[in-house]
């Protein structure tokens, strides 16, 4: 027995219409967890980071004993800074915990910067050979920084303009698909890595 066309048009159409919606979740899906999986290299590197800033932190106050404020103000950014990484780490889709995380990082970025300025004073700091594993260890760790905020900015950039573009931003309001921002650095100062000299 053969089916009368608008039968099967009228079951054709919101099938057709239900793999499209879909699809479009499902993209939407693996453009959210590309970022997420970016945010987590982010995350790895930043760990790193903070964990060398107590070293340097307590390798510098053997000679910086009349720096005192600039090696607190390390210490307090540096908690800062991974508050807001946990924060962050815990719903990388949330752009207002990915803000204060660029924000805090930057101000650790800032407080390294000038206890790197004021180490320059003192030669016997800048010859310690742990002062200069760390500071190298640091820069390096900088560098991958940068590589995973390039990557984790790409991938947001994505996943925003997958989910801003029409029919996806439909599919995407229903589902409850959050907005997210990308992981920046506002000053120049900051954006670049410490340089270390010796």
């Amino acid at each position: 027995m053969d089916l009368p066309v608008g039968v099967i048009i009228t079951w054709a159409v919101p099938l057709v219409l239900i793999v499209f919606l879909i699809s479009i979740y499902n993209k939407l899906v693996a453009y959210r967890n590309r970022f997420k999986n970016a945010f987590s290299q982010i995350d790895v590197q930043l760990q790193r980071r903070h964990d060398l800033i107590p070293n340097l932190v307590e390798t510098a106050k053997t000679y910086l004993k009349h720096e005192k404020e600039t090696l607190e103000n390390v210490t307090a950014a540096r908690n800062q800074a991974v508050s807001a990484q946990k924060a962050a780490a815990a719903d990388p889709t949330d752009g207002a915990l990915v803000g204060k995380l660029s924000q805090a990082e930057g101000m650790l970025s800032g407080a390294l910067g000038r206890l790197f300025a004021v180490s320059e004073d003192y030669p016997d700091l800048k010859a310690d050979g742990t002062m200069r594993d760390l500071m190298e260890s640091l820069e390096s760790t900088e560098n991958k920084v940068s590589f995973a905020r390039q990557a984790f900015n790409d991938a947001v950039m994505h996943y925003q303009t997958l989910k801003e573009s029409f029919p996806n931003n439909l599919v995407a309001n229903v589902a409850g698909f959050k907005d997210t921002a990308m992981f920046e650095v506002d000053s120049a100062e900051v954006k670049r890595a410490p340089e270390v000299s010796f």
